[in-house]
């Protein structure tokens, strides 16, 4: 009886997403940006923007940047609209759903050796923000990606960038990505449920759900890539994560407002460079704190050293993603990614 009442909400979820989706798609449709002949920059333009996960840490700037009010104050009106995890995000953009996705620069390299030209205008971060964890039942045998070999591993999507940074870590200490298994367990009470349960062994995940599995005793830390030397140890250099990237050609046609949305952004950047984790956690919505204020405060200060505060990529930073794509995916192995079609510095560059 338990089974079938929890599949039954399993498939009421999915389509609750899947209809949501699609409304998403029929407002998209009729409600896209009122650019005009000029390209962009009207009153009140509507923008709409798919986050992997607005209330992960690592995409705070896009609901930051909402209840700070500097969209408006550009003249946007921006929709924030969320997914679970990245690769998501990533098909509503494709799809022409959206305008924007706020996730993983990783994307833009994938997409390119399939055929689409996407790239990042604003680059929020220099390292993953991504924490592996392991669960308190494997930890004594699970001490390093070397121990992933049988193991069955927690990533938010499949195809995901949590996907990617599991597949590079087994690859890189000697681990075939067939040797192990990844699971589709999305982020917060889903993982931590995975991980109690014994469904995954392990995974790849992000704040305030690393915060909330040691505040639970739920788990231990395994890898910590949080900070720009975290990302070096584990990655060998920085790992632009996080970041606004679009369709290119919808960049080209938009200038002005892709200007307007990555004015605001770098605004926020900047803000947080400036304000502690207590401060940025009170103006955030009071339900991404789960009841928990000081945990919630404590997971932001965590992630804080992975952001940048001017929006520009790293140097070195594409680099370093594309040698850890190269690692493990095949068609990106054999392809020749042209990294300078990837990301745009011309809008962060002109940012007053």
């Amino acid at each position: 009886m338990r089974k079938t009442a929890r599949y039954a909400s399993l498939a009421a979820a999915g389509l609750l997403a899947l209809s949501s989706l699609t409304a998403c798609a029929n407002d998209a449709a009729s409600s896209t940006a009122d650019t005009g002949s000029g390209g962009g920059g009207g009153k009140g333009e509507t923008v709409k923007i798919m986050v992997g996960g607005l209330d992960k840490v690592i995409y705070l700037p896009a609901m930051l940047t909402q209840r700070l009010g500097y969209f408006q104050a550009e003249g946007l009106n921006v929709e924030l609209l969320s997914e679970p995890a990245g690769v998501q995000a990533e098909t509503a953009l494709v799809s022409g759903q959206v305008q924007g996705a706020v996730g993983f620069y990783d994307h833009t390299l994938d997409l390119q050796v399939k055929g689409k030209s996407v790239e990042s205008v604003v680059q929020f971060s220099h390292a993953p923000g991504e924490v592996e964890v392991v669960s308190n039942k494997a930890a004594g045998d699970l001490t390093s990606p070397e121990d992933f070999k049988g193991r069955k591993l927690g990533v938010t999507g499949l195809g995901s960038s949590t996907d990617f940074l599991t597949k590079y870590l087994a690859v890189k200490n000697g681990v075939k990505i067939s040797d192990f298994t990844p699971v589709a367990v999305g982020a917060g009470p889903t993982f931590i449920a995975a991980l109690q349960k014994g469904a995954i062994d392990g995974g790849m995940t992000t704040d305030p759900t690393v915060a909330t599995i040691l505040d639970k005793k739920a788990g231990k830390i395994l890898i910590d890539m949080r900070t720009p030397e975290g990302s070096q140890e584990a990655l060998g250099g920085p790992y632009p994560s996080s970041s606004l990237y679009m369709q290119t050609e919808w960049v080209n046609g938009h200038k002005e407002t892709v200007q307007k949305l990555v004015n605001a952004f770098v605004k926020t950047l900047k803000w947080m460079s400036t304000h502690s984790a207590d401060e940025i956690a009170a103006k955030m919505p009071a339900d991404y704190s789960q009841g928990n204020k000081a945990l919630y405060a404590q997971a932001i200060k965590s992630t804080l050293p992975m952001f940048t505060d001017d929006g520009v990529m790293p140097q070195g930073g594409p680099e370093t993603v594309e040698k850890v794509l190269k690692a493990f995916n095949p068609n990106i192995k054999n392809a020749k990614v042209d990294l300078s079609k990837t990301y745009t510095t011309e809008f962060v560059k002109a940012v007053k």
